[in-house]
Parts: C-alpha cells; structure tokens; sequence
C-alpha cells in the first residue's frame, strides 16, 4: 500500500476561541511537524452567524446549520483524494439535533474516518445514543483520551474493543522550570500563584474558588488566584459579560481585590506557557464529572505543575499516583485547605511537580501525532466500504431484527367514509386537499397485502370503500381514472395522468388476485379488463411498469386473456427498447434522468421475465437495478433514496433530498423481487437497509415512524424530518413493512440462516 499522503482533520479552529479550535489547530500542526511528508489540513466548523479569517491551513468551512456546506465539504475531500479523515467530535459545534449534521457528511465519504470523542456521555439523550451509534459506524476507528471514554464506549455504546484508542491530549514539548522568572516577567514576583486559565463559563466552578479564596489567605498572605481567559463566546453572545461580571462583585463583596486577578483575554501559545509557568498550583474546580476531556489540564500538568481538582473524569485518571490532588465538587473548603497545604509545604509541591512532569513526557504532541499517524495507517489497511457478499460455499442470508408489529391505528385515522385522505398538517388529516385515487389505489394495494399468512386484514368496510373509490375515479367517457377529488366529492378533473392510471390498474389487479371477498376479486378483473385497452397509448416508463405489476397478478387468474398477455409483452418490450437506447457502461437505465419511485421499472421487467420465463426481461431489470442500488447507496452503506431537487436533471448524480417514503417502499419491493428472482441474498440485505431508512439509518439519523401508532412522517429535508405526516407515507410504510414481515415469516420456516459476512465491517 502506498505510504499516507494526505489527511484532513474536521472541527473548530484557531482564531476560533474554543478548546475544540485549540486542540485541532495543535494536532494539525503536530502531525505536519512530525510527518512532512504529510499533506495535512483542516475543514473548519463555523458556527452560526460567525466569520473568521481562517489560515491557509483551513481549506475548506461549514457553516455548522448550512446542510449542503456538509454536502460540498464530503465532495471536496472525496475529490482530493484524501487517504483519511480525522473527526474531532462534541456535541455543539454540528448543526442537526444532538450534531446529526455531520452523519450527512460522514455517510459520503469514500476514505476512511478516524473520530476522535472529546465527550462520551454515560447517559446520553435517545437522539445523542443514535448519533454517537452512527459516528461508530461510519468510523474505521475511534480515538478517547482517558481510559474511562475506553470504558463508556464499550459498555454504553457496545463498540468492539479493538476499534477503540486511547491517545491522550497533546501538550507543549517545553523544559520543566521553577516559577520564578516566569513571576518577576509577568509582575508576580514574591507571590504565591495559584491558576486557572480557558474560556470563562458557570461550569468550571471558578465560583467556588474564588470562595475558597479567604480560608486560603488565612495561611499564606501572599496567595494570589489569576483568572486568565476569555468569556466563552456563546456565553457572550446569549448574556454578555454578566457572568464574569457577577464573579467580579463577588470578589469585591469578599474583600479579597487585591489577591484575585481577572486577565480577560484569549491567550496564545506563548502567552499561555509564560502564564502556566509562573503559577504554583494550578487548579481546575469544575462541577460536572462526566468531562471526558480538559486540554487546561493536560498542558498545566504536561509543564510539572501541582494540580488541585475536582474529580471529573481525566482528573481522576491523571492526577493518580500522587501527581495531583482531588477535592470534592462544589466544596470550597476543601479546596481552600487543599491549596493552602501545598502553598506552604514547598517540598510537597516540588515532589509533586516532578512527578507530574515525568509522568507526563508520553504526552508530548510530537508522540500524540506519531500515535495518529500509526492509527491512521491502520483505519486504511482495514478499510472497506460495507458491501454484503456470498459465501463461496453458497447464498448466506443477511440478519436483521424482527420487524415491528404492523400497526394501522394512524392509518385507520387518516380514512373517513370517502377513503384515505391525500395530506395532513402533523398528523391531523387536511381536508383541504382532499382525496386522489393514486393514494386510493395503493391503500388498496396494502388491504390485498395484509390479507397474507400471519397479518390482521383491514376491516371489510375499509376495504370496499378503497374499491368504491376506485370505481368512483373510472370515467367511461374518456376511459381514464380520474385521480384528484375535493373533500366536498367533486371530482377536480376528467382524467388523471397515465401514472395514476397504471398506478390504479396494478392495484385492480393485485385486487383481482388476493382480495378477501370473491365479489370484489371478480369486480377488480372486469374493471381491469375494461382500463386495460386505452393505457396501450401511454407515453410514461412508469406507467408502463404499473401496469406490468398489475399484469403480472391479473395474467396468474386470467390466463386465458390473449389481449393481457400481449400487452404484458408490448410493455415490456418498450421497457427494453427505452434501456437499449440510453443505457452506457456508466449509466445503466431507462431515461436520461432518475426521478420518482424508480425501482418500479426494473421490478416490472423481473417480475415479467420470471412469469413469462423470458431471461432477456429478468437479466435487464436485475442489471438496472443493481445499478440503481449504485446511486440510492451512500458510502457508508446506508439507504438514500433520490432526492426530488434532482429530478429533472439528466446523467446526473442523485441529489440527496427531499427523500421521500415511496422511493423505500419501491426499492424494497424491488429487491425482494430480485432475490426470487437469481436467489443472490444480497438482494435481501439491501431490501433490509432500505427498510432500515424508515427506522432511522439515514442521512439525518431520524426514524420517520412512530412504531406504536404505524404513522410516517412525509420524508427527510436537508436539515430536518418532514412533519406532516400524509396518506402516501403511511401507506407507503405499512406496504414496506408487510414485505419485512412476510420475509421475516419466510425466515422462521427455514433452517437458521447462517452469519452474514460484511467486508470490511
């Protein structure tokens, strides 16, 4: 293989002031040091409403609530050809609930990604679990800085031990020094310093020590606490400077002035050192244990310098072996105590302070960045994009969960006597749009579905007012379906379009082959005989293909109808011939562009060719599919369905959203078809992955149902779920969801399947 030669690192950076801008900054520049013959730089997170004047080093920004900023930042590191990526991950500086912004990255990226968790949480929100579970996937590692982060990641998160690293913060290669030069330079001279620096904010409990500040100075007179660092910036932003404000009269109402030194101010590297190196004890009294991370920390005891802390979690781990002290949260007695111990016992300190700077020699950036350098060469050794294959001793099937129970309450919701409402606002139905027989159709589609082994069929009244709908639309004077009607059952026009059209004979056919009642079985075969002759003249691929999935049910309980079985082969023959004229080595389709509910065309051709036993049509719709299932796959595996924005556009690369619930359903269907029809049980995994998109393996890392009422939300925006929740989606679910189960039915007949084995993953 050959050696590295690019990588880019994304998270905040310097002028950015925050911990995160700091540490990116430090180890972009570490990793140039130590390897130059590494090209390496930055994408830089931006948050909202914010401009920096990035260095060269920063070749590419997000705004942090811009989704295609994410969109054009994976096309700028796949274009340059990246060998790795490097995340530096905390919650708040990625735009999407708990940061999901940054899976619509991750999932286009063609390298692999090393992600560095500056915060692992033990008891995270449902929608943090989903986004850390997703970043462990899209990862080919994952790097903590304590042992504790090792800890968490294994048992809250379930991550394998051995794709999990632990490399601590980097600190300043710099010589240990005793604090007096540093002192008289800087104006402490004959002082007692005590020192906290970083960005001002209420959770590091500078509150606490400036309480501590009198016990302290009752022993040693001469004890001054600096405060260097800046307001934090969001805290600026949403407060001002009331917080610092409000430490500075509690000073005053103490009566401690002179021995407590605010220095509001971002420091540089120098600067910092210098201000690191004149303190005596450095001290870190923050309130929240579950701080994984504390760059503060790691320079302060990387310089041998004692610590006093409160015992979050790198505290604790740090500071053990008599390299520090731990005090309580929040007790600034003990702090006090504590301080004014080590203050007045020099021999203490000074033990302290070299064991604290011998301890600390592993932690260097030059060794921090040769320790990436090798987990970087490792995450690509191993790198492989999650592709399912077969055994060479045969088909192995693909596991998944059980899918969830099939639940129509919201369905039943969204119906009154008419039929299933088109639209709604949330999940209350909108009656100002009324109702379309293309929604009639497919809920019609779903009573024939739910009418199979192991499900509950659909009330018999439901179901005869889906058929009553149907029936309704047909229009005997033009001999088309009409589709839109108002809510006050006023049809909105004569005919539909050719898609409507089709979309209705292919339910009248599954109707006409699996409704309940024999009536209606025989109602839904002469209603489709009589639609069948017009849709001959049809124009749309996608009507054809309707209709050739309402054939392949009407042709199995009419076969004796000559007229049927030639239509069946005229379309699929106008199938074949719109393949035959656009398809290329690079472009294996049936139109110049890809729009919606595009796995419909090659499941007319397979489920044609199996039932005429023509190859030519089945070789065609499993050779087009397959490559579809090229561009509704994202990098990282998961299911993405074409987007709307790119509808239209020809030869083109998908566009990622709108994604819309019927693009699943239809790939489901698709896929299923395709492995009854070659019998490759790579076809089921990808009908599970695309199911697992309603679930939440998406772009957005947001489940698009509420399994307990059976509703589906409208599909994925480029920064949120659509919240409506109309007839299309939920049907369109519950059509997906019976095709799961009755796999999964098919399944538990079986032998156990074997393991699935995922390359790379």
């Amino acid at each position: 293989m050959t050696p590295l030669r690019r990588i880019a690192v994304i998270g905040n950076s310097l002028p950015r002031r925050c911990g995160i801008a700091t540490y990116t900054t430090d180890l972009k520049n570490a990793i140039s040091i130590a390897r130059p013959d590494l090209e390496a730089c930055i994408v830089a997170m931006t948050d909202r409403g914010q401009t920096y004047d990035y260095p060269p080093a920063v070749a590419f920004q997000i705004r942090d609530n811009n989704i295609e900023d994410y969109i054009r930042a994976a096309d700028f590191l796949n274009a340059g050809q990246f060998d790795t990526v490097c995340l530096q991950h905390e919650f708040g500086i990625f735009g999407g609930e708990a940061g999901a912004h940054i899976l619509v990255l991750l999932s286009r990226l063609a390298m692999p990604v090393v992600t560095t968790f500056h915060t692992v949480l033990d008891k995270p929100s449902p929608a943090q679990r989903t986004v850390m579970e997703r970043i462990v996937d899209a990862s080919s590692k994952v790097v903590v800085m304590a042992h504790k982060g090792r800890e968490l990641l294994r048992d809250v998160y379930l991550v394998p031990d051995d794709k999990i690293e632990v490399i601590p913060h980097g600190i300043p290669d710099v010589a240990f020094v005793e604090p007096d030069a540093a002192k008289a330079r800087l104006g402490f001279e004959q002082k007692s310093v005590i020192l906290t620096f970083g960005l001002l904010s209420p959770n590091k409990g500078i509150d606490v020590m400036i309480d501590a500040m009198p016990s302290i100075l009752r022993r040693c007179e001469n004890a001054v606490y600096v405060v260097l660092g800046a307001t934090h910036p969001n805290l600026v932003r949403s407060e001002g400077e009331a917080y610092r404000e409000g430490l500075m009269a509690r000073v005053r109402e103490l009566g401690i002035d002179d021995h407590v030194v605010f220095l509001d101010r971002f420091a540089d590297l120098a600067t910092l050192l210098e201000f690191i190196s004149m303190c005596d004890v450095y001290v870190t009294p923050y309130l929240n244990e579950a701080q994984m991370t504390s760059g503060t920390l790691a320079y302060s005891f990387g310089m041998g310098k004692p610590v006093v802390s409160t015992p979050y979690w790198h505290a604790r781990e740090l500071l053990a072996d008599e390299c520090g002290v731990l005090v309580p949260f929040g007790d600034a007695a003990a702090i006090g105590s504590e301080i004014a111990n080590l203050l007045t016992d020099a021999a203490r300190r000074q033990a302290m302070s070299r064991r604290a700077y011998a301890a600390s020699r592993t932690m260097t950036w030059e060794r921090v960045a040769e320790r990436y350098a090798a987990v970087f060469e490792n995450a690509r050794q191993g790198h492989r994009l999650k592709v399912f294959v077969r055994s060479d001793v045969g088909a192995q099937e693909p596991r998944s969960p059980a899918p969830p129970d099939m639940q129509i309450g919201y369905f039943l919701s969204m119906c009154d006597d008419v039929g299933l409402f088109q639209h709604a606002v949330h999940s209350v139905p909108d009656r100002a749009h009324g109702y379309c027989v293309d929604d009639n159709a497919r809920a019609l589609l779903l009573a024939c579905a739910l009418n199979g082994p192991g499900e509950r069929p659909l009330p018999d009244v439901l179901t005869t007012r889906f058929a009553a709908f149907v029936q309704h639309a047909w229009n005997p004077d033009t001999r088309q379906f009409r589709n839109f009607m108002g809510f006050d059952r006023t049809w909105l026009e004569d005919r539909g379009s050719e898609d409507s059209h089709g979309r209705t004979l292919w339910a009248l056919g599954e109707a006409a082959r699996r409704d309940a009642s024999p009536a209606r079985r025989l109602w839904a075969a002469a209603l489709f005989a009589q639609a069948l002759s017009i849709a001959e003249s049809f124009r749309s691929p996608r009507a054809w293909a309707f209709m050739l999935l309402g054939l392949d049910a009407y042709c199995a309980v009419a076969p004796d109808d000559v007229h049927a079985r030639e239509v069946r082969h005229s379309l699929a023959d106008r199938l074949m011939s719109c393949l035959a004229s656009v398809e290329t080595p690079d472009w294996i389709w049936f139109e110049e562009g890809l729009a919606y509910e595009n796995a419909r065309l090659p499941q007319a051709l397979i489920l044609t060719g199996m039932a005429t036993q023509m190859p030519q049509y089945l070789d065609a719709g499993l050779r087009s599919l397959r490559w579809l299932m090229t561009q509704q796959t994202s990098a990282a595996g998961y299911f993405r369905p074409v987007g709307t924005t790119g509808f239209g556009e020809q030869r083109q690369p998908p566009r990622a959203f709108d994604q819309q619930p019927v693009e699943a359903t239809a790939t489901i269907a698709a896929c299923l078809a395709a492995w009854r029809g070659d019998g490759d049980a790579e076809w089921k995994a990808m009908a599970m992955r695309a199911f697992a998109w309603f679930l939440g393996r998406n772009d957005l890392s947001v489940a698009l149902v509420d399994p307990i009422t059976g509703s589906c939300r409208d599909g994925l925006h480029p920064d949120r779920a659509n919240e409506n929740r109309g007839g299309e989606s939920v049907v369109c679910y519950l059509l997906g969801l019976a095709e799961m189960r009755q796999l999964a039915r098919a399944h538990s007949l079986m032998t156990k399947p074997a393991p699935l084995r995922a390359v790379g993953a």
